[in-house]
C-alpha cells in the first residue's frame, strides 16, 4: 500500500496518477500497487513535479513497517539506525512571524478581563 501526497503541482500529474490510485484528498492519493508500478509512479512523479512537492509513504519490510520518499519538501527523512524520522528545517529558514494564538478572540477579551479583576 502507497500514500502519495502532492503540492503545486500539474493538474496532468494528478490526473495520471489517478490511472493507478485513487485521489482520497486533493492532492492526496492512496492505492496498492506493485513494488515495479510503485518505482515507475514515482520516476513520473518526479519528472513532472514543475517546482511542486511529492511525499510518498509505502510499505516496507523494516522495523517501523514504511519507508518514505521526498522530493521538494523542507521536511527531509533522515535514517537514524534503521529508524526513520523527519527532521525539521532549521530555525532560521522557517518564516519569521510570531505564531498566532489559537484562542478565539472573545474568549481572549473575556480571559484578560478576568484577570483585571482578581
Amino acid at each position: 500500500m502507497i500514500t502519495l501526497v502532492l503540492s503545486k503541482v500539474p493538474e496532468g500529474l494528478r490526473g495520471h496518477l489517478t490511472k493507478w490510485l485513487m485521489e482520497v484528498a486533493p492532492g492526496v492519493f492512496v492505492g496498492r500497487v506493485s513494488a515495479r508500478v510503485r518505482d515507475a509512479l514515482w520516476d513520473i512523479v518526479q519528472d513532472g513535479l514543475e517546482g511542486g512537492t511529492a511525499l510518498m509513504v509505502s510499505a516496507a519490510r523494516n522495523e517501523q513497517g514504511f519507508e518514505v520518499r521526498n522530493v521538494g519538501h523542507r521536511w527531509e527523512p533522515i535514517d537514524l539506525d534503521g529508524f526513520v524520522a523527519l527532521r525539521r528545517p532549521p530555525a532560521n529558514d522557517v518564516a519569521s512571524d510570531p505564531v498566532k494564538s489559537v484562542m478565539p478572540r472573545a474568549a481572549r477579551y473575556r480571559w484578560l478581563n478576568s484577570r483585571q479583576s482578581d
